[in-house]
This record gives structure tokens, C-alpha cells and sequence, in this order.
């Protein structure tokens, strides 16, 4: 029996002595994903909440496991604190059969920790106040012996953090973004050895206070002659019309402002509401708190949804290297939201043939010595990637006719098949390569001519 089989049976075991109506003497290791309705009737679980309690389960066997590495373990144990940090539960405030398995797994490693580990400056205390909860809280009711709980004085704290104000840190972070915005709208350049005011646009302290004794007095002028409504309209339109914004720029469409990375597939699973679907756990280099990421096993992780199933062995899409596009909008797949799209090489339709998306299909390798996150782009198409591909340009849909495979089993962007890249209409140009940013040649193994998707 593996380490992962015995962890499980010991856990069932565990879950039976707190939940034996809900826990059967025949439910098994594959039942435990399913097992939060059981525990906790009253709750409802989404599909999305489904998929992430699976994937807290699969963490939970890992954290604080004997056989790993220290630092692996360190870093994992620090994703989770920080997780817990604005979280009551894995899931936020909905307890799982997950919040029961990390307690069960980590509980034993917890009682062992120094003080200094458990609430000091560098310690964990978001898993410590997170195990005190769920051996204590009616809402898990768990069956424990006061002498088998981890043993915490609430009250002893070596270091106290600064609590972080969601709101304030949101309106802080609102005040920055438009203070950037208007350094880039208005620059303004003080003279050497002078401040604002002088000689820079803004007027002192002095005229600013001359100023508002004049409009005070035209207000006073006004009210007597009436015509002070009238000025002050004239006034309010004149400065709208001077501060409406210059026109946005366009940017000029190439290939460039789609936003492919080196993706690494740390777990996929089939989609529980789609047979045709995938659901993979994939890290794609962003930092944490990027908008539709989650943490998993210590990395920044997207859940991509993907039509693979049935086309591509599941056995094939873990642990391994993809290229992703990562700048397309959200979007949820039968309950799931996906935040990327893995790209696929498949046989080009013939003139006149109907696409009917049957297959046969290769996933795009990226160099065996890419890191996740690291840029990938068409070679002579330099420039930055769009945040969010807007939906209503069609950037993806306008380029993707380009994206192809060569005879030598190379992937790259034909721009003779995109009319809009076209200076003349005439002249052909050589397909250009999808490369790292280090240099490597994505390739595919052995669909040539073919389109990428």
C-alpha cells in the first residue's frame, strides 16, 4: 500500500469516529471529494468550489509529509498561511471535508512546533488559529479527546502583524493607479530648486487663497445681479470640454499583443459537468494576487478548462510543459471558469471541408528547458502583450488563421493568411518561428501543415 493509500484509510478512519452516518464502513479513497455534502448537509458547493476542495485534498497528503524536501515543505506551509489569511475555511467561510483532511495531516506536525514557529514573526499563525478552529467549532463537530488536540494558548502571540484594511489597501491602491494615470495625462517638470508654484503651473498658497477670496466675492455679485448662475454654468461647461480625454491611441494589430507563456500542467482532471472537458491546474509565472489565480502546492496556479478530453490521454497532460494563451477573457465552462487556453496543433481542413474538430491533436511543446511563465512570441513581432484581449476586436479570432505548423514540425505565424497584415497583398513573406524569450523553437511531434489552436 502507498503512503497516499494508508494517509487515506487512516483518514476515513478519522472521519468515521466524528461522522459515522455520513462516513460508511464501504466508502474509499476515490469517495473523498464528494464527501463535504455528507459532512455538512446544510451547505452547497459550486462547481468551481467542487474542483478546489479536490485540489486542497490532493495538498493536504503532501504538507508536512515526512519524505519531502525542507524547503518544499517551508514553501507550502507559507502559501497555505497566506491563504488563510483572509479565510476561515479552505473555501472561505464554507468548511469541507478538505478543512478535515489538512487538519487531520497537519495537526500531529502543529503540536510539535516551537512557539516562535507557531505565532512569532515568521510563524504560522493563520494555520495555527485555522487548527484551533476546526478541532473546536461546532461547525465541523469533530469527535476529539481534549488531551488529542493540538494544545493552543490563543492569548500567547510573539508577534503581532499590522492588520491590513481590505478597503483602505483597495483606495490606496485606486489613489496610486490614478495618480500614475494623471503623471501620464499631465507631466509636469518643477524647475530646479523650486517647488510647486514657482514657475511650475500650480500657484502658490498665496494666489490660491486670492483666488478663493475673488470667487467668493463673484459668488456675492452674482446672487445680487442673477447673473452669477448663468457665469457658473458657462464655467463648469468650459472646463468639462477642456478635460475630456484625448482620444485612445489604437494599437496597431499584430501578433505581438497576445500574451503566450511556457505553462506547466501540475494536475488535470476530467471536468465534472463535461465530458469533452479537461480541468488542469496550471502555472503560467504570475505573481501573487494576479486577478483569476489561486495558490496550489506552494505555486500561482490558473484553472484552465480545455477541450481535450478524448483527443489528448489524460495521462499526457500531467506534469508537463505547455504553451498558453493567457491574455483572453475569462470565461466559465459548465460551472468551471477557465482563465487561459492550451494551444493544440490539428489537420488543416481542406477547401470546401467542414472542420469538425475530430482530430487527431498534438499540444505545442515549448523547449524542454523552459520555465513556466517565460514569454513565447513570433520572431520579427516584438512588443508587449494587451492586458485583456478586448472580446469585441477579435485580436484572437482576427490571428489565430495564422498560427501554424511547418513541414519540419516547427510552429509559426503565416502572415500571408492574414489580409489585415498585409501591406500589399502580394508579397509573401517567410513564416515566422514561435520562440522563447531564451531563444527555444516550439515545436510539435509530427502534424506539419497544420492549424494551432
Amino acid at each position: 500500500m502507498s503512503t497516499q493509500s494508508a494517509s487515506s484509510s487512516a483518514l476515513l478512519d478519522f472521519l468515521r469516529k466524528s461522522y459515522p452516518s455520513a462516513v460508511s464502513p464501504s466508502t474509499s479513497e476515490a469517495d473523498l471529494p464528494a464527501l463535504s455534502h455528507q459532512l455538512f448537509p446544510t451547505a452547497s458547493y459550486s462547481d468551481n468550489e467542487k474542483v478546489e476542495t479536490s485540489q486542497w485534498l490532493t495538498t493536504s497528503f503532501r504538507l508536512a509529509a515526512p519524505d519531502e524536501d525542507e524547503a518544499k515543505v517551508a514553501e507550502r506551509l507559507g502559501s497555505l498561511n497566506i491563504h488563510l489569511s483572509t479565510r476561515t475555511t479552505l473555501l472561505g467561510a464554507k468548511p469541507s471535508v478538505a478543512d478535515v483532511a489538512l487538519y487531520y495531516r497537519l495537526a500531529p506536525a502543529v503540536k510539535s512546533w516551537s512557539a516562535e514557529e507557531r505565532t512569532g514573526e515568521h510563524g504560522y499563525h493563520h494555520i495555527v488559529r485555522f487548527i484551533d478552529s476546526v478541532q473546536n467549532a461546532p461547525l465541523f463537530g469533530l469527535s476529539i479527546k481534549d488531551e488529542d488536540k493540538v494544545a493552543i494558548d490563543l492569548n500567547d502571540v510573539k508577534f503581532v502583524h499590522k492588520p491590513l484594511d481590505g478597503k483602505e489597501e483597495k483606495e490606496r491602491k485606486k489613489k496610486v493607479k490614478a495618480a500614475a494615470a494623471a503623471a501620464d495625462d499631465n507631466p509636469k517638470t518643477l524647475a530646479l530648486g523650486k517647488g510647486e508654484g514657482e514657475d511650475s503651473g500650480k500657484p502658490s498658497k498665496k494666489e490660491q487663497a486670492r483666488d478663493a477670496a475673488s470667487k467668493a466675492e463673484d459668488k456675492v455679485k452674482g446672487a445680487v445681479t442673477g447673473e452669477g448662475a448663468q457665469q457658473s454654468k458657462k464655467e463648469k461647461k468650459e472646463k468639462q470640454s477642456k478635460q475630456q480625454k484625448q482620444p485612445v491611441k489604437e494599437t496597431p494589430l499584430s501578433p505581438c499583443l497576445i500574451d503566450l507563456r511556457v505553462g506547466h500542467i501540475i494536475k488535470a482532471e476530467n471536468h465534472p459537468n463535461a465530458d469533452s472537458l479537461y480541468v488542469s491546474t496550471i502555472a503560467c509565472g504570475d505573481p501573487p494576487g494576479t486577478d483569476n489565480t489561486s495558490e496550489y502546492e506552494g505555486q500561482v496556479v490558473r484553472t484552465v478548462c480545455s477541450g481535450l478530453n478524448g483527443l489528448v490521454p489524460l495521462e499526457e497532460m500531467q506534469g508537463r510543459k505547455i504553451v498558453a494563451v493567457c491574455n483572453l477573457k475569462p470565461v466559465t465552462m459548465r460551472g468551471i471558469k477557465s482563465a487561459a487556453m492550451v494551444l493544440a496543433a490539428s489537420p488543416r481542413p481542406k477547401d470546401g471541408e467542414e472542420d469538425n474538430h475530430k482530430g487527431p491533436v498534438e499540444l505545442v511543446n515549448p523547449p524542454t528547458d523552459a520555465k513556466a511563465g517565460e514569454r513565447v512570441m513570433f520572431e520579427g513581432w516584438a512588443g508587449e502583450p494587451e492586458g485583456v484581449l478586448n472580446p469585441k476586436k477579435k485580436v484572437w479570432e482576427t490571428l489565430q488563421p495564422g498560427f501554424t505548423t511547418t513541414t519540419g514540425l516547427e510552429v509559426g505565424f503565416d502572415t500571408n493568411v492574414v489580409p489585415q497584415l498585409q501591406a500589399d497583398g502580394k508579397t509573401q513573406k517567410p513564416i515566422a518561428k514561435l520562440v522563447t524569450s531564451s531563444g527555444g523553437t516550439c515545436t510539435v511531434k509530427s502534424l506539419g501543415n497544420a492549424t494551432v489552436r
